[in-house]
Parts: C-alpha cells; sequence; structure tokens
C-alpha cells in the first residue's frame, strides 16, 4: 500500500506550505517596517508652509494595518485548509483494501457485476449502457425506471459473453420517445490509493479512476 509514502509526501507539502506562509509573514513586517521608514522621511520632509495633516497619516497607517489583518487572515485560512485536509486524507486512508461506491468503473471478472443507478428526474423510460475501458458502447438494455440496484451479468444486448476488464455505467433516460439526460451509475470497486490533490482528499481505485472522497457514498468489506 501506498499511504505512508502519500502521507510523507503530504507532510512534506505541508511544511512546504507552512515555510510559504511564515516567507509571506515575513515579508509583510519587512514591508511595514518600509512603509514606517518613508512615512518618517516623508514627515521630516514635509513642507513646513504646508505640513500634512496628521489625519492623512493616520489613513494611511489604517490602511496598511488593515491589509496587514487581512494577509494574516488569509494565512490563517490557509493554515486551516491544510490541517482539514490531513484530517480527511487520515479519515480515507482506512478504506485502502476496501470497496467503495462511487461512479466509477468496476472489474468484472465473469461474476455479477451490481449496478446503483441514478434515474434522470422525469424519465418515462431507462437504458443501462455499459462501457469498456475504451469508453465504448459495448451493451444497452431497457431497465426499470427505478433507482434499486441493477445485476449486470457480462453480455451485451445480444447476449454474447463479454471478456473479463473494467467497465462504466450510465443510466439514459428519456421522456416521450426523447433522451432528457444520461447520468453515470455508481458501481463498488477496489481501493488501491487515498491521497490529496491539492486540498482535496481524493480516493482513486484499482482501474485507475479517482473520485473525491465527498462523492463516495459508500465503503464495505471486500465481497468474495
Amino acid at each position: 500500500m501506498e499511504i505512508t509514502q502519500t502521507t510523507q509526501s503530504t507532510q512534506s507539502a505541508s511544511s512546504a506550505s507552512t515555510s510559504e506562509a511564515d516567507g509571506g509573514t515575513s515579508a509583510l513586517s519587512s514591508d511595514f517596517e518600509t512603509f514606517l521608514r518613508m512615512l518618517t522621511v516623508q514627515m521630516e520632509n514635509q513642507d513646513p508652509l504646508n505640513p500634512i495633516e496628521s489625519a492623512d497619516f493616520a489613513v494611511q497607517l489604517a490602511t496598511f494595518s488593515g491589509v496587514e489583518q487581512q494577509v494574516r487572515s488569509n494565512d490563517l485560512l490557509e493554515s486551516l485548509v491544510g490541517q482539514n485536509s490531513l484530517s480527511a486524507l487520515t479519515q480515507i486512508s482506512g478504506w485502502v483494501g476496501m470497496e467503495a461506491r462511487a461512479a466509477v468503473a468496476a472489474p468484472f471478472d465473469g461474476q455479477p457485476v451490481t449496478v446503483y443507478p441514478k434515474m434522470p428526474q422525469g424519465a418515462d423510460q431507462a437504458t443501462l449502457i455499459v462501457r469498456n475501458e475504451f469508453g465504448t458502447v459495448v451493451s444497452r438494455s431497457a431497465t426499470p425506471v427505478s433507482e434499486d440496484p441493477i445485476s449486470w451479468d457480462g453480455t451485451d444486448q445480444f447476449g454474447a459473453n463479454l471478456p473479463h476488464g473494467d467497465y462504466s455505467f450510465e443510466i439514459e433516460g428519456k421522456k416521450e420517445g426523447d433522451v432528457i439526460e444520461t447520468l453515470p451509475a455508481e458501481v463498488y470497486a477496489p481501493v488501491v490509493e487515498a491521497r490529496l490533490n491539492g486540498s482535496e482528499a481524493v480516493v482513486v481505485f484499482a482501474a485507475g479512476d479517482e473520485s473525491p472522497s465527498d462523492e463516495v457514498t459508500a465503503v464495505r468489506q471486500p465481497q468474495g
């Protein structure tokens, strides 16, 4: 399993983000010191006959202070997002070796595949579409207008057996004979990796498909 390597990479990325945030704060402090020096020079060299109003200095200080607070708030938010991402990765790391349900490809090894359809709203007819690993449609078959699980036996619409491999599924909905929407259907598939893509926790499946962790609808022990 790749969890150790993934976690180490995540920790390195988090450290790098922290260094960048520290660098941003340091730069901000340096800019503030430069600003004060410039303000001091401005005060020392102002026209005695037309001095700068103290209110103007107050406005400049308030403006810079507001920018400083905004930058610090952004740094804090980035830190919180990073912590939440690490927490999410820790939670889904236990899914490796399990089967998760999502709209991804499922391995077919001769045993029926259970498909969990999402039915287009308003459909009065539905068709189960099966695609192979190349995206080619290899089966189209009428199915009830229902979100009850469908058992696909690994055959095409003519009843011929299809080779073992990875297959994905869609539900095509029609209303009064016209296609209104095609939605991906969910299946259970083995989870091989959990990782972060930026700040998003992602689950990687055996067929190579990826899914955001919040789009996984169920997790179970491997069947069979």
